[in-house]
């Protein structure tokens, strides 16, 4: 077993040794759900904008990821297919010239739209994209007020009381939905023979309505006349775009923020050719990265989290080899790290000094990246005396960033105001705050265990185990909002309760891993299916991954000194996925939003099994 542990780890870092870019960093592709393929055929053909180079690469891949039945799916498993990214997907490939409603692929596509549902039955997100197009009528049930966005922060609510993820996209949407705005051409596609059923007078919720109700009557203690407010509300959107504009063009290094922010310009009168909307379609252009079917369009490059991770494994891997790859590494990462004010100052009187995930990203850190970040450059502060400045702002951030429940969040403090869940947009009880999650809370206390050597004498991280005492679930899981999903998460909560001293006889900590052994597979490994993610509840996927197979292997080696038969057979299941790729290689364990964006990491494939192999041999070899 110990050779072949050796040559496993070997054969992983000679692969990591030709991905490192010149400046330390690596970067492998974050590879998502085909709406950011489709959304940039729509974006260039829309604009009138002649690229040749581009949109066949597109096509290509959409073309090669439609399944035989017609549809588009969001991961491998969808049984039932996906019907928002086959209607994005369809719209794309006739916007793109290249494909006709009479292709036979086209003709399949348009049958299983319509045959779901059609136009009516998309997700919010899509009927925005079709609107802004000129495909579907703004509906009235997505208006809410623009001035909404002039509300102070002590109001009841207030635009900035949503997660800074919707923020960037409310803005957008606010002014668009406000001015009806819709771009059509000579050559935009017609998609009315996929309306199937009008629906005229769709009755919001109870929810939706006290949300509504909620804002119109804040609005009403505004002081000014309607037309200067309006105008006031439309002009603060517009700064909000503006101020948050990345050197690279985009609107907070995301796709699909920067694809909203250019039509919602555009509604504002700004001109195709204006040199913010120019640079912003250029610096989406640069998303792209190459997969094996295709040219794609990435919603977020990922460099940052990548190169910190493997940084980190390769430590954790103890291989002198890669002394070389980690201090470029270390250069990159601290290269990166964040000296401006972000939105979240607003709720935390801390300095900046967290990171980001995009290498452009400069104003909007999280605390997942910022760990990544700091255990990755922890090892070398003895011998690296001028990072102890960059390591104790970091922390300082970090730790900042609690929230007042005990937990962690991904970007904001005491984002978590339930009434938000109700906006009246699909996914909004995902996407509309930024509450306490298993996994950041967990990864924060693994790091301050193990890097920062905490314990639960200290009252910040004894709040933090408490947080997920109260949340674990009836069967001893955890959900994890950010990966494919209840391993994820359970593995992030009981690795982090352990660094920090929970002990493994605790009654947690042994019912997630009675938990872990109940769902072993039978070649040894583990395979969670992206449907956990909507449904809420542990759906076994029919083969083993090995991110999955990772991080169950690394919550039971937390939790005794004596290898198992389970971590064994772990193990082999490990070592065999290595030496004999398959499909599970590309399956999502990254989530974005539940049954509609997932990610496959392709760095997870070298990070996960580098840095579990290691902690097993340095524990039993």
């Amino acid at each position: 077993m110990k050779e072949r542990v050796d040559q496993a780890i070997q054969r992983l870092v000679l692969d990591l040794h030709q991905h490192q870019a010149s400046d330390g960093s690596f970067r492998f592709c974050f590879e998502n759900s085909p709406i950011t393929d489709a959304g940039m055929i729509i974006l260039i053909k829309s604009l009138g904008q002649k690229d040749e180079r581009v949109i066949p690469l597109l096509v290509e891949r959409l073309k090669n990821l439609q399944d035989p039945s017609g549809c588009w799916k969001v991961f491998r498993d969808e049984k039932e297919g996906n019907l928002s990214a086959t209607i994005q997907a369809y719209y794309a490939l006739l916007y793109s010239g290249y494909c006709s409603k009479d292709d036979p692929h086209m003709k399949l596509a348009k049958k299983y739209i319509i045959a779901n549902g059609g136009l009516e039955r998309a997700h919010s997100l899509t009927k925005i994209l079709l609107a802004v197009t000129g495909q579907y009528q703004w509906p009235n049930l997505y208006h809410i007020p623009i001035h909404f966005a002039l509300l102070p922060l002590n109001a009841p609510l207030s635009f900035h009381d949503f997660s800074s993820y919707a923020r960037v996209h409310m803005a957008p949407i606010l002014l668009l939905s406000d001015a009806r705005f819709s771009l059509t051409r000579k050559d935009t596609p017609d998609l009315s023979d996929l309306h199937v059923r009008v629906i005229h007078n769709q009755v919001p919720s109870e929810e939706e309505r006290f949300f509504t109700s909620t804002i119109t009557q804040s609005i009403k203690t505004l002081i000014g006349l309607p037309a200067q407010l309006h105008q006031l509300a439309r002009k603060r959107l517009e700064n909000y775009m503006l101020e948050r504009i990345e050197h690279d063009g985009s609107l907070y290094s995301y796709f699909t923020s920067t694809f909203l922010m250019i039509y919602a310009l555009l509604s504002l009168g700004y001109s195709k050719n204006h040199p913010v909307i120019t640079k912003a379609v250029n610096g989406l252009k640069t998303f792209a990265c190459q997969t094996e079917r295709g040219t794609h369009i990435q919603n977020s490059p990922s460099q940052v989290w990548d190169t910190s991770l493997i940084s980190y494994a390769l430590q954790t891997a103890q291989v002198s080899s890669a002394q070389s790859m980690i201090i470029k590494a270390e250069h990159y990462i601290t290269s990166k790290q964040h000296d401006k004010y972000g939105d979240w100052r607003w709720t935390s009187t801390a300095l900046p000094g967290g990171w980001g995930f995009s290498d452009s990203n400069t104003i909007h850190p999280d605390v997942d990246d910022t760990t990544a970040a700091l255990r990755a450059i922890r090892r070398r502060l003895t011998t690296e005396p001028h990072l102890q400045g960059t390591w104790k702002r970091g922390l300082g951030w970090l730790l900042a960033m609690q929230n007042d429940d005990g937990g962690w969040p991904a970007f904001e403090r005491n984002k978590n105001k339930q009434i938000l869940t109700y906006v009246p947009l699909d996914g909004a009880e995902d996407a509309a705050i930024d509450p306490s999650t298993a996994d950041l809370t967990g990864r924060t206390l693994e790091f301050l265990g193990e890097d920062v050597k905490l314990t639960t004498q200290n009252s910040q991280v004894k709040r933090g185990v408490k947080w997920l005492e109260q949340h674990q679930e009836r069967n001893g899981s955890w959900y994890g909002k950010w990966g494919v999903a209840y391993i994820y998460g359970t593995w992030a909560a009981v690795t982090g309760m352990r660094a920090v001293g929970v002990k493994a006889s605790s009654p947690s900590i042994q019912k997630a891993v009675n938990w872990f052994k109940s769902i072993q597979n039978s070649d040894g490994g583990w395979g969670e299916s992206c449907y956990s993610d909507s449904r809420k509840q542990y759906v076994a996927l029919d083969k083993s991954t090995l991110s999955h197979t990772a991080w169950a292997i690394d919550v039971l080696l937390s939790v005794t000194k004596e290898e198992t038969p389970e971590i064994r057979r772990g193990i082999e299941c490990l070592l065999n996925k290595l030496d004999h790729p398959d499909w599970t290689y590309q399956y999502p364990t990254g989530a974005g939003l539940p049954g509609s964006f997932y990610i496959y990491y392709h760095s997870y494939n070298y990070i996960w099994p580098l840095v579990l192999l290691g902690k097993y041999r340095n524990q039993y070899l």
